[in-house]
């Protein structure tokens, strides 16, 4: 996948703020890819997985899941099982408002993931949460079905496609 957020945000200048929105710069790079996009899941749990590991048992080609943790540094919603799983399923990337766990184990498995930070403790699991609906974070809202481009230098997200993924 070849992108550059910078070259992407300078191509769609009209649209910055519009249809097209910068995340703050708050999360950390984990994962084997640095690049990754796609069409955006939403979940938004407290300290409880269990829909994490719902939506990546769920074919994820193209898509990536946006959890909104309610920026808890008290537990970790992603772990390296997890993160194997969204491997085997496809998904392209995680962005989490929150904590993942099993970072160097996360960082050599072939999946985007931007976190706040690292925990080593894992999470309840009630199965409480909220699918498909709008989160907001970062300055953003995510939309389920808007698309969402994720580099070194940032992440974006669009109201539409901005390029082939």
């Amino acid at each position: 996948m070849t992108f550059k957020t910078p070259d992407l945000c300078d191509e769609f200048e009209a649209e910055l703020g519009k249809t097209l929105r910068v995340v703050a710069p708050m999360f950390k790079h984990y994962g084997g890819r640095q690049r990754f996009a796609g069409q955006i899941v939403t979940l938004k749990i407290f300290e409880d997985n269990s829909l994490v590991r719902e939506a990546f048992a769920e074919n994820g080609k193209g898509k990536v899941l946006v959890i909104d943790g309610g920026g808890s540094l008290r537990c970790a919603l992603v772990g390296d099982q997890l993160a194997i799983l969204a491997q085997k399923n496809g998904w392209e990337g995680a962005v989490v408002y929150g904590c993942i766990r099993d970072s160097v184990d996360i960082n050599a498995i072939d999946i985007g993931v931007r976190a706040l930070n690292t925990h080593p403790q894992k999470s309840i699991k009630k199965g409480a949460g909220d699918k498909a609906i709008a989160v907001t974070f970062g300055g953003v809202t995510f939309n389920p079905d808007d698309w969402l481009y994720a580099d070194e230098d940032g992440i974006l997200v669009s109201t539409k496609a901005l390029i082939k993924v």
